[in-house]
């Protein structure tokens, strides 16, 4: 029997609980798909109680579509490389200096790719007794909310994005910037474009963005430093 997920708001701006599904287990056709019509409309789903190994996290990734190893071969899983390890300690039970900047900072964006992500999951296994949550902030209400002079500038506008470069590539890693498998070109993104789940306007999460060009610069303009 297809189990049709139910939901439970958490928030006024974003937030929603999905309750009776357990992501151990296969999910039916039916299920999924109203999973998948949850996030299009709700673009943070919380899924309670849940304790899921690597394999079972990448199985239910891969529903939505090709899971991206993350660029940082340290922390990817050893059985399962689509999936990235955020912690503090090292494998000797040391503290990981490096983990502790990258868990700090974790951000759903990766924009230094050659594709934009469509989503990101986090499974958290152990966590604080106090503190330590994540946040989350609505980009699309943020843009919602702005004057249409400003609306009207961003559609105009790519960002220059890389994975060392930016707020977050700079202060995030400063001079260590970590092992890769590959080397990272710098790539354009608009400032805004549309989601594919929900086909919703959505501002490009510009944390690895170092500088923008107008439009019609972005064959080789001259850049406007950000």
């Amino acid at each position: 029997m297809t189990q049709a997920p139910q939901l439970r708001p958490l928030g006024a701006a974003l937030g929603t609980e999905v309750l009776g599904i357990d992501l151990s287990k296969p999910l039916e056709a039916g299920t999924f798909a109203g999973i998948q019509a949850a996030f299009a409309e709700h673009p943070v789903l919380v899924f309670r109680d849940q304790d899921l190994g690597a394999p079972e996290l990448a199985a239910f990734g891969r529903r939505f579509g090709a899971p991206r190893p993350h660029a940082l071969t340290k922390y990817r899983h050893v059985d399962c490389p689509e999936v990235s390890w955020l912690t503090n300690v090292e494998e000797t039970g040391k503290i990981d200096w490096y983990g502790v900047k990258r868990a700090t900072a974790w951000h759903t964006d990766s924009t230094f790719e050659d594709a934009l992500p469509l989503l990101a999951m986090l499974h958290a296994k152990e966590v604080p007794s106090e503190k330590g949550g994540t946040m989350f902030a609505d980009m699309r209400a943020a843009y919602d909310a702005l004057p249409e002079a400003r609306k009207q500038l961003l559609s105009g506008l790519n960002g220059l994005h890389g994975r060392s470069s930016g707020p977050d590539g700079e202060r995030l890693y400063g001079d260590d910037k970590g092992v890769t498998d590959k080397k990272y070109q710098e790539v354009q993104w608009p400032a805004v474009t549309r989601h594919p789940g929900d086909r919703t306007v959505d501002p490009v999460r510009q944390s690895h963005a170092h500088a923008w060009l107008r439009r019609h610069e972005a064959g080789g303009g001259v850049a406007t430093d950000r």
